[in-house]
């Protein structure tokens, strides 16, 4: 005892607020510290301290229930625990924390809270004084007969156990050896007690109270021990596992238990673990495999790796929305203000919308479809996903696909990896915490053929009702997600994984679409970012043609919603300019009249600003794009086709030359397969029809000792496809007629040898494309023509289209005045 009667703490304590348990003095144990308040105290004060008293600590038990534990301090419990820390350990995994090896000194009471923050620091007074029962004169008869009846309880449970053990015999000894005045608070913390009951040992201020309050907590542990050997036939090495050794105790890093499980009951992590398993509502099979892992957990010590791995994997299980769901909107009127209050034009998306919302009111179980949006950048395919949420009411995820080259980023790791973890599918559901999302997958034409094969079983109606991931290696049900994908084109998506979606086409805008665009949506949001208003800057729609005209060439409003945002930024500048003179005047106003002048600064600009073409080519700078066409058909040999990129529509001129040689063709321009064999065509149906139209120039071949090259700009971009075929037939009319092609003509359409056009794709993009270029007569297919109806009246009415099912009519429209030929040749009917 007269090691302890100089036990004097500091007035001064930091305290530790911990809910892992309740630390008694003469008991050690490990306290697991990752709250940024206790961890600050441990650098703060642990690993920075290099005296002695530095490592006395106040341990403090925390009755706030840890799933609602917040930053704010908690209401302190009066008494405490001054602990001397023996060993401090950090770790990264799974989280940042550290390990607090901890051994209880004596009780204290916080009289004064000094301080809360970066941890707190209270002003305590020392509780538990020693040498004062060390008197014997001074204690009553009461007390010393508790005091041995508590001594007989101890020395009778540890004779129940097998003392050959080295680690029960050396607590036999202890039990001689210690004040019997430390038995209420050691021995409390090695039997089964919940943290309550060991609160209600450490409240004890008095001596006798806590012989009171402990020795029903022994003779329970006794009962329990009786009943245990009456009920169970022991085996030989029972005994050595009745005494399960955990984390603390009296030595340095142990403390004892007489339970099996060596848990406190309200402390006891599995068994909340085992709370949300079953409140988790899983499936029969996903329950099975939880309640199978669970008890694995159970029979693990914690100091096995393999200990965290199984938690993590019932974490991730219970955290999973297995059977929640968000309620839909069903109400068609408010979708279909909603998204034309999001979007201006695609109907066709809304209009899938509204059906989809009409058939869920016919029927509830309806599982959630397929679609892929399909178009150029910047037309909205993902902005659209999102409305589509807001409207239905649902939680809202994206997942970009691009650069994805693994499958296990789809369908997780297995857990016999190191680092394993879920896919980006069930990571997704357990970010939006329910099981019927809107799901968006980007950049579709991006993916690697390995994505191919877990798509087709997420993107598949069939299929994904029993979507099994790697990590969690059960089913789970994806049938009620509505997944959305966008891709740029088609041609780069699998046919097997296309065949499984409802593809929507989503076409660039026209002019008009682009300015109301503008005027509902960028500009306000621009002025928003910028932190202007509309009383601040206007842009007229005429300035918002020249820019969508002569600055930007796109299907989408990308660039456009750039160039609003830089007129934005200028008019900000002039808007900071002016108000820092403003504010510099000095009193003196002729002063000031002089200070302007003499630093060229003009005033706060008068409001509101209107951009005006002057003003948008000072901040603009000079047009990007002119409208060259005109320019550019100024000879023979050049006419204007139409081709479809992945970008949308673009006009493109093919330019043909002759000159003297031995009637060989060059073609340049980066062309594919496809669209040399155009040219070839095109030149054997030029040969073969050369008498009919005139083109022999004397001879019967009109190539005889003449070469001919036959050149796509931009050299740069790689062309291919057969739509080009009418445009260069009509390259070479023009180059050995020796008569110019209309300037305001583009075309489109795959020819054969016997002359005939056949249909192609894209008709819309290649029109709008048209349109953009102020060009005035279109020539497509005959049977393109249903295609005209998915294109605005508006573009309809602007533009003249000629509807071709033979080269001649091709080529009749393709020049003023026509291109007669010298005999009538009968018509050739498409038998296709």
């Amino acid at each position: 005892m007269s090691s302890n009667s100089g036990i004097q703490i500091p007035s001064r304590l930091p305290l530790l607020c911990t809910h892992d348990g309740v630390l008694l003095p003469g008991s050690t144990m490990r306290i697991s510290v990752d709250t940024a308040r206790n961890m600050q105290l441990v650098k703060s004060r642990l690993l920075k301290g290099t005296s002695l008293q530095s490592t006395i600590i106040g341990f403090i038990p925390n009755t706030r229930d840890p799933e609602h534990d917040s930053d704010e301090l908690p209401s302190l419990h009066s008494i405490g625990t001054a602990g001397l820390v023996v060993q401090v350990v950090g770790s990264n995994w799974p989280k940042p924390h550290y390990t607090l090896l901890i051994t209880g000194l004596c009780r204290f009471r916080v009289t004064q809270l000094l301080r809360e923050k970066p941890f707190p620091v209270a002003k305590v007074e020392q509780l538990d004084k020693l040498e004062q029962y060390t008197e014997g004169d001074q204690a009553d008869g009461e007390l010393e007969e508790l005091s041995q009846r508590f001594y007989q309880a101890a020395v009778q449970l540890v004779g129940m156990l097998d003392m050959s053990v080295p680690v029960v015999a050396k607590l036999r000894r202890l039990l001689d050896s210690l004040p019997k005045e430390t038995l209420p608070d050691v021995l409390a913390s090695m039997i089964r007690t919940s943290n309550k009951e060991k609160l209600q040992v450490l409240d004890a201020v008095d001596l006798e109270e806590r012989f009171k309050k402990a020795l029903p907590l022994l003779t329970r542990q006794i009962e329990g021990l009786k009943l245990l050997q009456k009920t169970r036939k022991l085996r030989p090495d029972d005994d050595k596992r009745v005494l399960a050794i955990r984390k603390g105790g009296v030595f340095p890093g142990r403390q004892f238990s007489l339970d099996e499980d060596g848990e406190d009951e309200d402390g006891d992590d599995t068994a909340m673990l085992e709370k949300k398993v079953k409140a988790a509502a899983m499936p029969e099979a996903a329950l099975r495999v939880c309640l199978k892992e669970l008890k694995r957990l159970k029979k693990m010590p914690q100091s096995m790796p393999e200990y965290a791995l199984t938690r993590n994997y019932l974490e991730m299980m219970v955290e999973l929305p297995w059977s929640k769901s968000s309620t839909d909107c069903l109400d068609i009127r408010a979708a279909r203000v909603l998204l034309d209050n999001d979007h201006y034009a695609m109907e066709k998306l809304k209009r899938r919308v509204l059906e989809y919302l009409a058939v869920r009111q016919l029927k509830s179980t309806l599982k959630g479809p397929i679609l892929c949006f399909v178009g150029p950048p910047g037309v909205g395919k993902t902005s659209v996903g999102r409305s589509i949420a807001r409207t239905l009411g649902r939680e809202f995820h994206r997942i970009a696909l691009g650069g994805v080259c693994d499958q296990s980023d789809i369908r997780g790791h297995r857990r016999t990896y190191v680092g394993s973890m879920p896919g980006r599918i069930i990571n997704g559901l357990k970010t939006v915490g329910v099981n019927n999302p809107v799901m968006t997958k980007t950049n579709m034409g991006c993916i690697s053929p390995p994505i191919n094969c877990v798509l087709y079983q997420v993107l598949d109606p069939e299929q994904n009702h029993s979507f099994t991931d790697h990590y969690l290696n059960v089913p789970f049900d994806l049938s009620q997600v509505l997944f959305i994908a966008t891709a740029n084109t088609m041609a780069t998506i699998p046919p097997a994984l296309l065949d499984r979606m409802e593809v929507l086409q989503v076409p660039g805008y026209t002019q008009e679409e682009k300015v109301e665009i503008a005027h509902r949506h960028l500009i306000p949001h621009q002025l928003e970012q910028h932190g202007l208003t509309p009383q601040q800057l206007q842009i007229p729609q005429d300035t918002t043609k020249d820019i969508i005209s002569k600055y930007t060439r796109e299907a989408g409003v990308r660039s456009l919603e750039r160039k609003i945002g830089a007129i934005c930024r200028a008019v900000a500048v002039k808007f900071a300019e002016g108000h820092k003179v403003f504010r510099a005047e000095s009193p003196t106003e002729q002063h000031a009249e002089n200070k302007e002048e003499d630093s060229g600064i003009a005033a706060p600009p008068e409001m509101p600003i209107v951009i005006d073409p002057i003003a948008l080519k000072d901040i603009l700078g000079p047009p990007v794009f002119e409208m060259e066409v005109s320019e550019r058909l100024t000879l023979p040999g050049v006419a204007i086709g139409l081709a479809w990129t992945p970008m949308g529509g673009e006009i493109m001129f093919v330019e043909a030359s002759r000159m003297e040689g031995e009637g060989q063709l060059t073609l340049t321009g980066q062309l594919g397969d496809v669209m040399k064999e155009s040219a070839h065509l095109a030149i054997s149906w030029l040969r073969s029809n050369a008498k009919t139209y005139l083109l022999t120039n004397g001879s019967a071949d009109p190539l005889e000792g003449t070469d001919i090259h036959l050149h796509f700009p931009a050299g740069a971009v790689t062309k291919d496809g057969p739509s080009a075929g009418v445009t260069i037939v009509t390259c070479l009319a023009s180059l050995l007629s020796g008569r110019l092609v209309r300037s305001d003509v583009a075309m489109t359409g795959e020819i054969t040898l016997r002359g005939l056009v056949l249909p192609v794709g894209g008709i819309k993009d290649k029109v709008l494309a048209a349109h953009r270029a102020n060009l005035k007569r279109v020539i497509i297919p005959k049977r393109n023509e249903k295609d005209l109806e998915e294109i605005p009246p508006r573009v309809r009415a602007d533009l003249d289209f000629v509807f071709a099912s033979t080269l001649d009519e091709v080529l009749n429209a393709a020049f003023d005045g026509g291109f007669p030929a010298a005999v009538s040749h009968p018509q050739v009917v498409s038998k296709l």
